[in-house]
């Protein structure tokens, strides 16, 4: 029986496409480098900050050392200044966190951003809709590892057979898997069904509220 379910947070509980492409697009032109097409970020982002300035900078044919040090500081510091620039909760996951907390069920954020945006973006979107968050940190290796699913498990107090996870991403579907958990893959991100599909999915859902009520109709099960 499931107590508790972890999130993604890019692609899965916010939209935050347009807002990654402006910055990472901003930082690009102010190095003298062209603008990357919006739908591209789908698959550069997902792996942190760092690769996916790296990414940015093969998809312009620049990928040194020495642009990623003009780049990336451009990148990270404007993203964490006005990270909720053009981001927005998708359609759905606020009525789905509300039921998830009226059934006492333990929420968390897992994200490979740094944890500081992380921790911005997701006080300000969901507040104490989300009661454990974690962005990438120093001390934690970044997913598809499961040692910050383990991390937030601890906190959670759960075990992995307790908690579900939920991602839009091979990296996510890769973590999940992983560290035990039941692994939702969600349609409404950046990744297609494939992707999911071949990475382990146990589910794959096109709305939020399927991930409430299999939780819920399990619960009610035992």
């Amino acid at each position: 029986m499931r107590k508790g379910i972890i999130f993604d947070l890019d692609g899965t509980l916010a939209d935050t496409l347009s807002s990654i492409a402006y910055f990472a697009n901003r930082a690009l032109m102010q190095n003298g480098f062209p603008k990357i097409p919006v739908e591209e970020y789908r698959y550069l982002v997902g792996n942190g900050a760092k690769r996916l300035v790296h990414g940015m900078l093969r998809s312009v044919g620049a990928d040194t050392e020495e642009n990623y040090a003009k780049v990336a500081p451009l990148y990270n510091d404007s993203y964490d200044a006005d990270a909720l620039y053009l981001t927005k909760p998708y359609d759905g996951i606020l009525p789905l966190l509300d039921h998830l907390r009226e059934k006492d069920i333990i929420t968390a954020v897992l994200s490979n951003k740094p944890d500081r945006t992380t921790q911005k973006i997701v006080k300000a979107l969901f507040g104490n809709r989300i009661l454990f968050c974690r962005g990438q940190r120093d001390d934690t290796p970044r997913k598809p590892d499961p040692a910050g699913v383990y991390r937030l498990l601890e906190e959670m107090r759960l075990s992995p057979e307790e908690c579900a996870y939920a991602g839009d991403t091979r990296t996510d579907m890769l973590t999940g898997k992983a560290a035990g958990l039941y692994t939702f893959g969600v349609l409404w991100g950046f990744r297609d069904e494939t992707e999911l599909r071949e990475n382990g999915a146990d589910q794959i859902v096109s709305h939020p509220e399927e991930i409430g009520t299999f939780i819920l109709k399990e619960r009610t099960a035992f």
